[in-house]
């Protein structure tokens, strides 16, 4: 990888951290909104550092499924685009619906959204006129 792609996929990983910790501030504190997650018996608030910590996994493991396969096809865009899509659609049915009350949930959709969509947009090396890569 060229020392240009990998400042550029950095770039996107803090971009999708900086996202996420901009829309926490603005939904937490702003909009007053209370971000809790959990069951009926137990409930877990979160906090700054879990949206940090959450958005650097996906951004990393994005970042790493990409590599992998950029080694082992001339698809990688393609195929990586699928996965993330998939994974980005099995975190919103798992993770929003876990938030308690309306707000959470929404709020909590937004983050998968803004996170999913910059690293779906964003890590793949772009395209070169003439290449079907």
């Amino acid at each position: 990888m060229t020392n240009n792609l990998f400042l550029r996929r950095a770039a996107v990983a803090a971009g999708a951290i900086l996202v996420a910790t901009a829309e926490f501030a603005i939904l937490h504190s702003a909009a007053g909104v209370d971000l809790a997650a959990g069951t009926p018996d137990a409930t877990r608030q979160i906090t700054l550092a879990a949206v940090v910590v959450a958005a650097a996994v996906a951004a990393l493991l994005g970042w790493a499924i990409l590599a992998v396969l950029e080694h082992l096809t001339n698809r990688a865009r393609v195929w990586w685009t699928s996965v993330a899509v998939a994974v980005l659609l099995l975190s919103l049915l798992v993770g929003p619906p876990s938030g308690v009350g309306g707000g959470a949930k929404a709020a909590l959709a937004l983050l998968h959204l803004s996170v999913g969509v910059v690293l779906i947009l964003g890590l793949p090396r772009p395209r070169r006129e003439g290449l079907n890569r």
